[in-house]
């Protein structure tokens, strides 16, 4: 794992940052286009947290640093089919400010 792990951690924001972006454009369980959109980037910050140092993680118990890399394999690998909007929704609406919060505090750190 390279040393310095803070570009990760930057790409993990300006993800969020353009999920958001796509969120303010429509309703990702409606518009094909912006749910793709939503996915890659979900896929991309996910992948970006398996790079983030497990000290640092370990800084922030309260974020699920498992089920996000168990997330990416699942939209990576789409095992299950179709995956299901509402559940990409949800993850967008009710984890993206806790991770977004837990990412910025690693790098004020």
């Amino acid at each position: 794992m390279s040393k310095d792990w803070r570009p990760y951690a930057r790409h993990i924001l300006d993800c969020i940052s353009k999920i958001r972006r796509i969120e303010d454009r429509g309703d990702i369980t409606t518009d094909d286009i912006l749910y793709d959109a939503a996915v890659r980037n979900l896929q991309t910050l996910s992948e970006a947290t398996q790079r983030l140092p497990d000290a640092r993680k370990a800084e922030h118990p309260h974020i699920p640093w498992s089920e996000i890399s168990g997330f990416r394999n699942i939209l990576v690998h789409n095992y299950l089919g179709d995956i299901d909007p509402e559940t990409v929704k949800r993850v967008v609406e009710e984890s993206l400010e806790e991770l977004t919060t837990a990412v910025k505090a690693m790098l004020d750190e």
